[in-house]
């Protein structure tokens, strides 16, 4: 494996001039301004788990749409908690209640989003996205609506993570001042979006993310998921434009000056599915204070178990413990 995209030096010195569009902040405050429809639920599930307390949560998402998930709590916590917020990568679903269990066994509250429509590669998802789509949309996620900032598909899940994370602060055993989102892939640019729409949140940790850089992923990555903007535009070659102007609406690096969160990134150099540099043009980008974690030799893979360590290190020193 070798590099596919530029050097560490480079990726430091990578600063692009991305394209803002001129109404971005009236589009999402038109989109998340709607009250959710109803209070999030939850369900206690007998996991057969003697030291994790774990429900199964049903939050209104997107148009009050249900949004399933998974909430886990250690089952000796007293007090309120700090509280991670997980959303998952490119066609994860939630997957089964005791897939994970690390934040939880190191004494915080964990609340982890399904992703609606996904759940199809690595682990089971059970939230439907009810929306039509039009013909010519390739299979995946990236197209789908991609011609118009109100129909497209990450509207409506970036509007769901916003929804988590406040429904995170509104749990009663949760403390609302350490609600802290996180993910890897499309989890970590989700992550991002949160952090940047929802000042809420006490802190972020995006690893290797996803939906960053829109106009240099999709002609750099390799492999993986920017690769459908790249094959529907090979059909529809007039749309390069309302295409592009599109995905700037839900870009993380189009959005990240607007977070003031701390933020723990990590990015992976031989990574050919997010390309580093498109990582690293969020991570300058990013409005608050921030940190990253830079793994040489690594492939989409990233940090994984290590950077887990280092995110509960960093989560430790920023609250006092």
């Amino acid at each position: 494996m070798a590099l596919s995209d530029l050097t560490v030096a480079d990726c430091w010195a990578y600063r692009p001039d991305l394209t803002v569009p001129e109404d971005l902040h009236a589009f999402w405050e038109r989109t998340l301004g709607a009250a959710p429809a109803a209070a999030a639920t939850y369900e206690p599930v007998d996991t057969g788990l003697t030291q994790i307390r774990t429900f199964s949560v049903t939050v209104p998402g997107f148009g009050g749409e249900p949004v399933h998930g998974w909430l886990h709590l250690p089952a000796t916590a007293t007090g309120p908690l700090a509280c991670v917020v997980e959303y998952l990568g490119y066609g994860r679903g939630r997957g089964l209640p005791h897939e994970k269990l690390f934040w939880a066994s190191a004494g915080f509250a964990h609340l982890i989003m399904d992703t609606r429509g996904q759940g199809w590669s690595a682990a089971p998802g059970s939230t439907a996205d009810a929306h039509r789509y039009p013909a010519g949309t390739v299979p995946g996620f990236l197209t789908r609506g991609v011609t118009s900032p109100e129909d497209f598909y990450y509207r409506r899940l970036i509007t769901d993570a916003v929804r988590f994370a406040q429904a995170a602060q509104e749990h009663p055993a949760v403390d609302p001042d350490r609600v802290v989102v996180t993910g890897i892939s499309q989890g970590g640019g989700l992550s991002l979006a949160v952090a940047a729409l929802f000042p809420g949140v006490a802190a972020v940790m995006p690893d290797v993310p996803f939906l960053c850089d829109f106009p240099r992923a999709v002609r750099v990555a390799t492999e993986g998921p920017y690769g459908e903007v790249a094959e529907y535009l090979a059909l529809h070659r007039d749309q390069s434009g309302e295409v592009f102007r599109t995905l700037s609406y839900v870009d993380a690096a189009v959005l990240a000056p607007g977070a003031t969160a701390p933020a723990l990134f990590s990015v992976a150099m031989m990574d050919r599915i997010c390309p580093p540099s498109t990582c690293f043009a969020a991570y300058h980008r990013y409005g608050g204070d921030k940190d990253v974690r830079v793994y040489e030799f690594n492939d989409h893979e990233g940090g994984e178990a290590h950077q887990q360590l280092e995110q509960l290190a960093w989560l430790h020193k920023l609250f006092g413990r």
